[in-house]
């Protein structure tokens, strides 16, 4: 259960990204008041943490009824994640954990950030929604592997929220070459889970013949 905890933790951290939502909430609120500022962050966290909870519950009974098998869904979310992973890891500008211009521009707009572009798609994205059910699915139903896939949810929400909170003085604190170098490690962890997923998925959906290797009689 410590390999899939760190697993869970890790995959959740990446594709959430509290590092990148601080960078961008300290971005869109500089001149407002902390009390509001608190505000929006605690109400954003919750909201995303509510979206995330009820994919990764019930994501994968979902996508049962529809007929997707844990092979299809291991190797898509495995693309998914690589995808974004990619994105970290070269600091593409407008990538997918990236706004992208019109939604920028929309959230300069807006007098309350805390759904969009902050809860949702900043932190409850394609991402994290995708790493939450295939996290499930990987439990295979059984209650402690939920138990232990929520529990990091939760935990890395906290995080998110703390981060969150900081944002402004830990935007003067890292510096942008510390956020990237941050952002482009945890990139390439996100990369081998992703790999690993995509392999999981290939070998359990039983469309490449299993390698039997011949072993010769001892003389």
């Amino acid at each position: 259960m410590t390999e899939m905890a760190l697993k869970s933790f890790l995959t959740f951290f990446v594709t959430i990204g509290p590092i990148e939502a601080a960078v961008l909430f300290a971005a869109l609120t500089p001149k407002i008041s902390y009390e509001l500022r608190r505000s929006i962050a605690i109400r954003a966290t919750v909201i995303a943490s509510v979206i995330l909870a009820v994919f990764t519950l019930f994501g994968d009974p979902i996508l049962g009824e529809l007929g997707v098998s844990l092979a299809a869904l291991q190797v898509a979310g495995g693309i998914v994640l690589l995808v974004i992973s990619l994105d970290m890891i070269f600091a593409r500008p407008g990538g997918a954990i990236k706004l992208t211009p019109p939604e920028g521009a929309e959230a300069q707009s807006k007098d309350d950030i805390a759904v969009f572009p902050l809860a949702t798609p900043l932190l409850a994205g394609p991402g994290s929604m995708s790493a939450g059910i295939l996290l499930a699915a990987n439990a295979h139903g059984e209650p402690l592997g939920l138990a232990v896939v929520m529990a990091t949810l939760a935990a890395v929400m906290v995080i998110t929220l703390v981060l969150l909170l900081l944002a402004i003085p830990l935007n003067h604190l890292l510096g942008i070459t510390a956020q990237r170098v941050l952002i482009r490690v945890f990139g390439i962890l996100l990369a081998a889970i992703a790999v690993q997923a995509v392999f999981n998925g290939i070998k359990s959906s039983g469309l490449l013949p299993e390698v039997v290797e011949a072993r010769r009689p001892a003389n």
